[in-house]
C-alpha cells in the first residue's frame, strides 16, 4: 500500500537500540522514551550498554541512541554503521560538564561526532559547549530537547514513582538523604579513579581511568581537592547521625564508587543506612532534604523543589565553579558543618525550603529545556521518526561492507568478553552486575504500565526478553 506521495506504508521502521549503561539512574527514563516511542510505532530494544553493543550483530537494522561521544566508540560506532545502523547521541555527562576545553579531549572524540547524525543536548549551555568543538561537523543538527531523566522530574509524571516513594516513607520514616559522587577517587576499581595506586613508594602516580583527557596537573589537583571532600563526608555522616537523632540518615553512593567505606560508617552509627536502590527521584520526593557537594542530584533536586544543601566544608573555586557551578548555586550552601546543622534544623522545621530566586531560575533555564510543554522523550521521538524516514529511503548497506561490520563487531565482542575475566580488569563481570544487576520480565512489565497510566495510554504495549537482561518492547 502506497500514500499518495509514493510511500510505502508496510515498510517497517527501524528499531530504536536504547542501551543502558547504569540501571537505577538510566533504566525509567530510556523505559519512559520506549513508550512514548511505541506510540508512534517505533520497537524498542533496551538492556545493558554493554550487552546490546556485544551482540550488534544480531539486530536488525536500527537507530542506536547513544549516550556519550567518547574516544571509546572510535571502532564501535565506524562498525555499527557499517551493519545498517545509524546513530544519534546525547552526553549523560553533559548536564554539569567539566570545563571546555577538558570536557572535550575527554566525553568528545572526532570519530564518535563524524559517525553521529543528531545531538540531543540538555538545555542551551549544552549546545553552546559543543558549537565549540573545534571538531564538530558541519551542518550536524543539534536538537535542544532536553533529557528523558528530565521528564522524571516533572510534577506531571511523579505519579509514576508515588508507589516507591511512600514505600520509601514507610521503610526509612523521617529521613536526610546524602548523595555521593567521589567515583573519582573512590571507584568500585582502583584503577579507575584518576590515579592508580602507587606500586612504589615515592614513585609518579600513574592515571587512572577517570583522567583520560585530562592535562596532569588538572588530574592532580582534581584528585587532591575531591579527596578532601570525599573526607569530610566521611566526617559528616556519623556526625549528622550524632546531631539529629530523630531522622535516618540515608546514604546513597554513586554508581560506580566503592561503596564499602559507607558500610564501615555505618555499622559504626545508630540510624545510618546505605542503599543504591532504585532510582533517585523516589527517594527524593520521600526525603526531608538532600545533602551533597556538587552532586547531579542537586539540580534534580531543584526541579522538584526538594530542599538541598551543598556542603562545602573544603572549598576549591577553580573545581568548583569550573566543574560543579550548577548544582552548588542551585542549593543551599553551607561551609562548616555548624552552619550546615542550622540550616538543616531550619529545613526540618519548616522554617526553610527548597533554593528558590530569580537568578536560580534562569540559571536552571539556561542549563535545561523541557521542564514544561512537551516532554523530552516527546520531542526526540519527533526528531526519530524524522530519522526513521530518512533510514527507509536509504537501501541497506552491501553485502561486502555488513561482512567487514559482521568481523570487526565479532572480533570486538570476543575481545570484551575475555577482557571482562581478567585479573584486575575494570570492566569487570562484578563492575557490570552493580552498574546493571538487571531486572525480571514481570517488574518490567509492570513499570511499562505504570508508564502508560501516567502518560494517559490505554493500549497495553508487548514485551519480550529476547536476550539476557535484553527486551523488546512494541505495541
Amino acid at each position: 500500500m502506497q500514500t499518495q506521495d509514493g510511500k510505502d506504508m508496510t515498510m517497517k521502521k527501524p528499531v530504536l537500540l536504547i542501551p543502558v549503561e547504569n540501571q537505577v539512574r538510566e533504566l525509567d527514563a530510556k523505559l519512559l522514551l520506549a513508550c512514548v516511542a511505541a506510540k508512534r510505532d517505533f520497537t524498542s530494544i533496551i538492556g545493558p550498554k554493554r550487552k546490546i553493543e556485544n551482540h550488534i550483530v544480531s539486530f536488525p537494522r536500527g537507530i542506536f541512541l547513544s549516550k556519550s561521544l567518547r574516544i571509546v566508540k572510535r571502532s564501535f560506532f565506524p562498525t555499527s554503521r557499517l551493519l545498517g545502523h545509524e546513530i544519534v547521541a546525547w552526553d549523560e555527562e553533559a548536564l554539569v560538564h567539566l570545563p571546555a576545553e577538558t570536557y572535550f579531549s575527554r566525553r568528545l572524540s572526532p570519530v564518535g561526532m563524524e559517525n553521529v547524525s543528531h545531538l540531543f543536548a540538555w538545555g542551551e549551555d549544552n549546545a553552546e559547549l559543543w558549537r565549540q568543538y573545534p571538531q564538530l561537523p558541519a551542518g550536524i543538527p543539534i536538537h535542544i530537547t532536553g533529557n528523558p531523566r528530565v521528564d522524571l522530574l516533572r510534577p506531571d509524571m511523579q505519579g509514576y514513582y508515588r508507589p516507591e516513594a511512600d514505600q520509601i516513607r514507610k521503610n526509612y520514616g523521617e529521613f536526610i538523604l546524602i548523595n555521593t559522587n567521589f567515583n573519582h577517587v573512590n571507584a568500585f576499581h582502583s584503577a579507575q579513579n584518576l590515579f592508580q595506586p602507587l606500586k612504589n613508594p615515592g614513585g609518579k602516580a600513574v592515571f587512572g581511568q577517570a583522567a583520560r583527557g585530562m592535562s596532569r596537573e588538572y588530574a592532580e589537583g582534581f584528585r587532591d581537592h575531591k579527596q578532601a571532600v570525599f573526607e569530610d563526608f566521611q566526617k559528616l555522616i556519623p556526625e549528622l547521625d550524632q546531631a539529629f537523632p530523630d531522622h535516618t540518615i540515608v546514604v546513597r553512593p554513586h554508581p560506580t564508587e566503592n561503596q564499602d567505606i559507607y558500610h564501615e560508617i555505618a555499622a559504626r552509627c545508630q540510624r545510618v543506612r546505605v542503599t543504591n536502590e532504585g532510582n533517585v527521584v523516589p527517594w527524593l520526593m520521600a526525603a526531608r532534604v538532600l545533602v551533597h557537594n556538587g552532586c547531579t542530584t542537586g539540580v534534580e533536586a531543584f526541579v522538584m523543589r526538594v530542599p538541598a544543601v551543598s556542603y562545602r566544608k573544603t572549598i576549591n573555586d577553580f573545581y568548583d565553579d569550573g566543574f560543579y557551578r550548577l548544582p552548588n548555586r542551585l542549593s543551599h550552601q553551607c561551609f562548616s558543618f555548624e552552619e550546615l546543622k542550622t540550616t538543616l534544623s531550619q529545613i526540618l522545621g519548616g522554617e526553610l525550603s527548597a533554593a528558590e530566586g530569580e537568578k536560580r531560575k534562569v540559571l536552571m533555564d539556561h542549563f535545561l529545556a523541557a521542564q514544561d510543554g512537551p516532554l523530552a522523550c516527546e520531542r526526540m521521538v519527533d526528531i526519530l521518526n524524522g530519522v526513521a524516514d530518512s533510514m527507509s529511503r536509504m537501501p541497506e548497506p552491501a553485502l561486502k561492507k555488513r561482512l567487514v561490520g559482521w568481523c570487526k563487531a565479532t572480533w570486538r565482542r570476543v575481545f570484551k568478553t575475555c577482557n571482562a575475566y581478567l585479573p584486575g580488569s575494570f570492566k569487570s563481570v562484578a563492575f557490570e552486575r552493580q552498574r546493571y544487576p538487571g531486572i525480571s520480565p514481570g517488574e518490567l512489565a509492570e513499570r511499562i504500565a505504570r508508564f502508560q497510566q501516567v502518560l494517559g495510554e490505554d493500549a497495553q504495549l508487548q514485551l519480550r526478553q529476547i536476550r539476557d537482561k535484553i527486551f523488546k518492547i512494541s505495541r
